[in-house]
């Protein structure tokens, strides 16, 4: 009696699976989409809207919720660095001094904060009840700091050249419809009132005291004030540069800037 040979039955193929795709954390996708930028690590995005206030109140003795700070100060460099390379692209043949002016208003907390608020970015923010009942959503420094959270969330991410796109995209100004000569109309007023907002003092407060020269050739006198802290003068053939030369003096008074001429 011949004996059959069975036919060995072939084994279905086994396909290796998919690493499912991460999900989405609730609300964020409309972000994602005013950002112009979809994570591929969620909770990058998570990590950078959550404030301080939030992970205090839920952290343990053994375990600390994660915060936007870190993320905040690496994106801070990565902010300044896409910010100096496109202000060298865009003035190849301004000053050190006129660069690093314009620079500072680009990663100033009233510049980022505009940005962040273009954004609707702090509706997003996962903030303590105390810090919500404080008006924390429309905080300045608050803003400014998540978008920069934000920015180093997205290096995290993907790494530089994503995180610099978006500074293009939705932090820089137009640089090139500026001109070398509008410099410094951006920082010292603005850097002035941060500083004693920070320092919880009155905000500057300008006015004119006095106008001399023809009409084509005005000049203006505007004195700065800041109660209790510092009052002094400015000249500039317009109001807007006798107030930015008002400032600087201010600032300089501060010690908050060396000597040097606009």
């Amino acid at each position: 009696m011949r004996l059959r040979r069975r036919q060995a039955i072939p084994r279905r193929a086994t396909m290796p699976r998919k690493s499912p795709a991460a999900p989405a954390l609730p609300g964020t996708t409309d972000l994602e989409t005013r950002l112009g930028y979809k994570f591929r690590q969620p909770q990058w995005l998570l990590q950078a809207l959550t404030h301080r206030s939030w992970s205090a109140e839920r952290s343990t003795p053994g375990e600390r919720q994660q915060d936007n700070e870190l993320l905040e100060f690496l994106g801070d460099a990565v902010l300044g660095l896409r910010a100096s390379e496109r202000l060298l692209q865009a003035f190849p043949q301004a000053s050190e001094g006129q660069l690093s002016r314009l620079r500072a208003w680009i990663v100033s907390s009233r510049h980022l904060a505009q940005m962040a608020e273009r954004l609707n970015l702090g509706q997003y923010l996962r903030l303590s009840p105390n810090e919500e009942r404080v008006g924390g959503r429309g905080k300045q420094r608050l803003l400014a700091n998540a978008l920069e959270a934000v920015i180093g969330a997205i290096h995290r991410d993907r790494g530089y050249a994503y995180a610099a796109d978006f500074v293009d995209r939705s932090v820089l100004p137009a640089l090139e419809a500026l001109s070398v000569s509008q410099l410094h109309e951006f920082v010292y007023k603005s850097a002035l009132q941060e500083w004693a907002h920070a320092q919880g003092h009155t905000l500057p407060h300008y006015r004119i005291v006095g106008a001399t020269g023809p009409d084509h050739g005005k000049i203006f006198q505007v004195e700065v004030t800041i109660e209790g802290v510092y009052t002094g003068t400015g000249a500039g053939h317009t109001k807007k540069d006798a107030e930015q030369h008002a400032a600087q003096g201010a600032l300089m008074f501060l010690g908050l800037l060396p000597e040097m001429a606009i």
